[in-house]
């Protein structure tokens, strides 16, 4: 391939080849957005900003000059053979461009803690074999059909009747009627009345996970999870966010990768489990309040900025086709969409707090949901207090140096003692970096030997020796920054080329530990408690699966409470997403939770950051 001049002589395209696929874009775009627009995957946690240094590309042939966060990115080594970051390198010469594969399946909980329910789906069928018309008897087909549905009582669309009399007569007058509430969605040949399917779905922002659902007995028939394909443009949920609010066609883009997840998901769960897509008639979402309003390209900008306006907390009626389901689901299936506390206690927790019974327990427990924005409810039958609190980006491997999502290579159990550091790496592969759960261990380890003290700084090489002989050679220096090496790698062990954790990896688990706390405590003083009170902690979502609740105690994540009571929930939202598909009565609980769960907002507390600044320390043993 030629190469063009770096200089552009007024309006010009560039050729680029992305791992084969070519591509034209505009001269001067930076790689990360040249692969956005022709959706090719690159790996991102900040949406091109610059700041997370995950968006890894190589330039073998001719690299162009590293810029200043390349230099800080990577190693001399890597710069040498053409790595750098896709959002910092621009489109100035035609040019092939490698980017490594991204992780579209990280580890994720696809079940977690639920309840048993009576089996009775909004999605009932009925075999009907009915009397042929006749001069005597010249009722209208539908007339006809509806007759035997007189306990249903359901009302038909145009839809139905566009079809009805063919099948009808096809069919010899012996069909099947599917009604969906109080809808008939359809009448099909034949007896089809053992095939009846849903998909729940919880809407992460960071993994979605979609499970198939046998109506007709209520068991779960396939499960598959995914990334969100929204991830090149951030992390969290302010991020994208904001890229709607930058760009006027993001938000059309953001539906349409949302979209693109889940009709994935509902084919891949769908040709797991030997089902036709015409055989799913509802669908559920669970989903946080940006996600979900993205997915239903409704513009989330309020969400965004005080005073954080839901567009809606309940949505009218939506077809699964409004979720960009058409041809994955039947053509008339409908979507029950869970409603939303506030802005930041979306559908999802609504979702959790179903599936985990706080309504019904008389023990005052408290539901963490850890993540970007952490949710986080107290309470038990009599009452419920709900807030949110902002995390950040660091439970997901975000803004740590050696940081990564959950996948093969990533650390996720580290164990130590004054001598010797244990890992356990997902995928029993290399070592590749450091994940949310191994982090947490990370530090606690570090807090539990005495290597950081409670301020969260590390302590002199001095006093390290005497603490943790066996731990002290592993604290090092990268420039100024000190670090503490969990996996030397490279054939001359530089610590440059090492797996570690930094000064500043410390500060941000401080940050998001402390803002989770902030919630948690300002919540148990609105209801007159202490720490001691609550009987049972769960973690929720696919980080809460993974998390030593010994290290979140330690650390003061969640209440200092003795370690049995803390249990992980896994994905609390999907189940209850199946609930709601499962059973009436339950999908009505849900809707009841919005009248019985008093939202706290913390942002407008005067007190919030004193309160933060005073849960930074990490307690003392």
């Amino acid at each position: 391939m030629t190469v063009a001049e770096d200089v552009a002589p007024g309006p010009v395209r560039i050729n680029l080849i992305f791992n084969e696929r070519a591509v034209r874009v505009p001269y001067g775009v930076t790689l990360f957005d040249a692969a956005s627009w022709n959706g090719i995957a690159i790996d991102s946690t900040c949406g091109g900003h610059g700041t997370c240094k995950k968006c890894r590309i190589r330039i073998a042939d001719d690299p162009p000059a590293p810029s200043s966060l390349d230099i800080r990115a990577y190693t001399a080594d890597e710069l040498r053979q053409g790595w750098r970051l896709a959002c910092r390198t621009t489109a100035t010469r035609d040019t092939k461009v490698e980017v490594p594969p991204l992780t579209t399946r990280p580890k994720a909980a696809t079940v977690g803690v639920g309840r048993q329910v009576i089996l009775r789906p909004a999605v009932q069928k009925r075999y009907l074999e009915l009397a042929e018309p006749s001069l005597a008897d010249q009722a209208s087909d539908l007339e006809r059909v509806l007759a035997q549905l007189d306990d249903l009582e359901p009302r038909a669309e145009l839809s139905v009747l566009k079809t009805l009399g063919r099948t009808l007569r096809a069919a010899d007058y012996k069909v099947t009627a599917v009604v969906v509430d109080d809808v008939l969605v359809a009448v099909e040949p034949g007896d089809t009345t053992g095939r009846r399917f849903g998909i729940a779905f919880d809407l992460g922002t960071t993994t979605v996970v979609a499970t198939l659902l046998d109506l007709s007995t209520g068991t779960p028939v396939a499960v598959e999870s995914t990334l969100n394909k929204q991830q090149p443009f951030g992390a969290d949920v302010i991020t994208r966010i904001s890229a709607t609010m930058i760009d006027p066609g993001a938000l059309d883009k953001l539906q349409q990768l949302a979209q693109e997840t889940l009709a994935e998901l509902a084919r891949a769960v769908c040709e797991a489990g030997g089902v036709q897509p015409h055989e799913v008639y509802e669908v559920a979402l669970a989903g946080n309040a940006t996600m979900t309003q993205l997915v239903l390209g409704i513009d989330p900008e309020p969400l965004g900025m005080a005073p954080f306006i839901l567009a809606a907390r309940l949505f009218p009626e939506v077809l699964t086709a409004d979720a960009g389901l058409a041809g994955a689901t039947h053509p008339r299936a409908r979507a029950v969409v869970f409603p939303a506390f506030g802005a930041y206690a979306g559908g999802d927790i609504t979702a959790g707090l179903l599936a985990s019974g706080m309504d019904r327990d008389a023990r005052v427990r408290l539901f963490v949901d850890i993540g970007t924005n952490c949710e986080i409810v107290l309470g038990n039958r009599d009452w419920l207090l709900a807030t949110a609190a902002p995390a950040g980006p660091a439970f997901e491997g975000a803004a740590i140096r050696c940081g990564m999502r959950a996948a093969d290579g990533a650390i996720e159990v580290v164990t130590m003692t004054a001598d010797e550091v244990g890992l356990k790496v997902i995928g029993d592969a290399e070592p590749q970096g450091l994940c949310g759960s191994g982090l947490v261990d990370a530090v606690t380890g570090l807090v539990r030997t005495g290597l950081l003290d409670s301020s969260g700084r590390f302590i002199t090489e001095e006093e390290a020796l005497a603490k943790a002989p066996g731990l002290a050679g592993r604290l090092r220096r990268i420039g100024q920054e000190r670090v503490f090496v969990l996996h030397w790698r490279g054939p001359h062990n530089a610590v440059e080329d090492s797996i570690y954790l930094s000064q500043r990896d410390v500060r941000e688990l401080q940050f998001a530990k402390a803002a989770i706390a902030t919630g948690w405590s300002i919540l148990l003083e609105e209801a007159g408690l202490v720490q001691a009170d609550v009987k049972q902690v769960l973690l929720a979502g696919s980080f809460g699966s993974y998390l030593s609740p010994a290290a979140a105690i330690r650390i003061g994540l969640v209440p200092g409470v003795p370690v049995a009571r803390v249990v992980p929930a896994g994905n609390v939202a999907g189940e209850g997403a199946k609930m709601a598909l499962l059973s009436l009565r339950e999908r009505a609980g849900g809707l009841a939770l919005l009248e019985e769960v008093r939202y706290v907002e913390l942002s407008d507390r005067a007190d919030f950051n004193d309160r933060f600044v005073e849960r930074l320390s990490f307690p003392e043993a």
